[in-house]
């Protein structure tokens, strides 16, 4: 069996200036969410980039980040820049790739709109979300929670067997995170949704997965963002998917 002994630390990209127009977007009632790019050009806000470079300082230190091996990320500028700043800041240079795999998720005719814009340019597609459900809708043009877990299986196998042994660091989104769950712990829909509802992912926070002799991931860490909380960063919580912003 390929992939024993081997550990992830998941980390959510930092606060993106994509997440700061939407939580402003939400608390003004607009329909659009004011982006300056598309989603994969959206850059980290001045506090993301604090959140990152805690997160590098904590890897430094050992403060409850072990060494990390190798690096996989997202082709999304926001989880790139988060890795690059992450790791210059620990002083760290492991061999890295970027993986398409590992984008968010793509909301289609959804994107940059809030759920109040959805509800008045689509109302057939709110419509359709509250019948089908969150992890199964797929907007037009757009992936569905379970399309996001499809490809999730597949880098987890890659990773499995590329890096048998190491320690991974794996810098993502935070649906794409909630999908390594799903996969490493077996969860039910209703399983990985609770978890993402009730605690919802951190920004630049740790999620740390180990596959012991036995074959069966363990959850040893979940969206700690304790380096965060003990710099001069601010913690930000700011759901991935921009109509679901909070105020």
């Amino acid at each position: 069996m390929t992939g024993l002994g081997l550990a992830l630390t998941l980390v959510r990209h930092g606060e993106s200036v994509g997440n700061v127009a939407a939580a402003q977007a939400h608390a003004s009632n607009s329909e659009v969410v004011d982006v300056p790019a598309r989603d994969a050009d959206v850059c980290l806000s001045e506090r993301g980039i604090a959140q990152a470079r805690a997160l590098g300082s904590a890897l430094s230190a050992g403060d409850g980040l072990p060494v990390v091996d190798s690096l996989w990320c997202s082709p999304y500028l926001r989880a790139q820049q988060t890795a690059q700043i992450c790791l210059e800041e620990a002083g760290v240079s492991v061999p890295g790739r970027i993986d398409e795999r590992l984008r968010d998720r793509d909301l289609g005719v959804l994107d940059t709109l809030t759920s109040d814009g959805i509800q008045r340019r689509y109302p057939e597609e709110a419509a359709r979300r509250r019948w089908v459900g969150k992890f199964y809708h797929r907007p037009a043009g757009g992936e569905s929670w379970a399309d996001v877990i499809g490809r999730v299986r597949s880098v987890m196998r890659d990773i499995s067997d590329l890096e048998s042994g190491r320690h991974v660091l794996v810098v993502s989104h935070d649906v794409v995170i909630m999908s390594f769950r799903y996969v490493a712990e077996l969860l039910t829909e209703d399983e990985v949704l609770t978890i993402a509802g009730d605690s919802p992912l951190l920004n630049a926070s740790v999620t740390h997965l180990a596959r012991d002799g036995d074959g069966r991931w363990h959850v040893e860490r979940y969206n700690d963002a304790t380096h965060v909380e003990r710099s001069e960063a601010a913690v930000t919580k700011h759901p991935g998917e921009r109509h679901e912003q909070p105020g």
